[in-house]
């Protein structure tokens, strides 16, 4: 098992996040959780009842906004050592506005999933205070659900047809899953990519299945949002196609402690399953393992990882 000394989760104040928070807070070795999330009230509330749940008082706060590269890169400076590992959990598929651009040219929805932590693991790396392994929780929309979100399928997988994904532009229409599910896909790439140019730490794509008690139908229209709450997940659960907050928390600490699972891969459900045993996804959707699209996905991501202060007066963009 690898050393696990501090362990910091983005998106930890609820849901996936917090429980796997919790679930690690009784691994031996585990010194300090930091709970990296937006609202510090929140999150402040989060580590009182992590810390009434389990009787360890390791938890930690870091205020870190993936929609905001300024506020990412301020909590960069503000941590004040090595983080053992990461798990790159906030996350979301942006909901009715998911579609509007951030001041940094991305859609909401990419800013949240992908580009924030980007910007969080490539600004630890150049600080030198990340070390060990990093989860970027995943999906299995990123190779495609029957009858939730189609396989991605790019027509050139070249540098501008990733770019298409980070602005929002790949969709002649904005739907919310067939976009969670591109967004996903160009976050496990680049993912793969950082696993080779980054050969001394462990990156890990790991997706928590289809998991009950989430915030997923925050994402959604209130009549979709009821339905999938309060009929659709019951059933996936009736069917052994979807289980609860602690399995879906579980694979990303099994993931975290055992090296068994590679680096640079993609483990999910098996096909074309959302839930039951965590495999590697590659024999499944070879594009996972292509080298070249890893690099262009990196490469496209790096067109938006500004590194000046943000522009102001941009009306066109949404507020976040």
């Amino acid at each position: 098992m690898p050393a696990m000394g501090t362990i910091l989760i983005t998106g930890a104040n609820a849901g996936l996040g917090k429980e796997a928070a919790r679930l690690l807070a009784a691994v031996p070795g585990v010194r300090k959780i930091i709970l990296g999330c937006r609202n510090q009230a929140k999150a402040m509330a989060a580590k009182a009842e992590l810390e009434a749940a389990t009787g360890a008082e390791i938890f930690e706060f870091v205020r870190i906004d993936t929609t905001d590269l300024d506020v990412v890169r301020a909590a960069v400076r503000e941590l004040p050592e090595r983080i053992d590992g990461l798990i790159l959990n906030a996350g979301g598929a942006g909901g009715p506005e998911g579609h509007l651009l951030t001041q940094d040219g991305v859609t909401g929805a990419f800013a949240v999933n992908v580009l924030g932590h980007a910007a969080l693991v490539e600004g630890l790396i150049a600080a030198r205070k990340l070390r060990g392994t990093v989860i970027y929780v995943g999906s299995e929309a990123a190779r495609g659900i029957p009858g939730g979100a189609p396989r991605p399928d790019l027509k050139t997988s070249s540098v501008d047809e990733f770019a298409t994904i980070a602005d929002g532009s790949v969709l002649p229409r904005f739907n919310t899953m067939t976009n969670y599910g591109l967004v996903k896909y160009m976050g496990t790439m680049w993912a793969g990519s950082m696993a080779r140019r980054h050969p001394e730490i462990r990156f890990v794509v790991v997706s928590p299945g289809a998991t009950a008690g989430t915030k997923a139908a925050d994402d959604m229209t209130p009549l979709r949002g009821f339905f999938f709450g309060r009929v659709a997940m019951p059933m996936m659960r009736l069917f052994g196609w979807a289980h609860g907050v602690e399995e879906g928390a579980e694979r990303y600490v099994t993931v975290l402690l055992d090296d068994a699972y590679a680096t640079g891969r993609f483990y999910a459900s098996v096909p074309p399953g959302t839930s039951g045993a965590l495999v590697d996804q590659s024999p499944y959707f070879e594009d996972l393992t292509n080298h070249q699209f890893q690099d262009h996905a990196y490469q496209a991501l790096q067109r938006f990882l500004r590194t000046e202060p943000a522009a102001t007066g941009r009306g066109d963009h949404a507020a976040h």
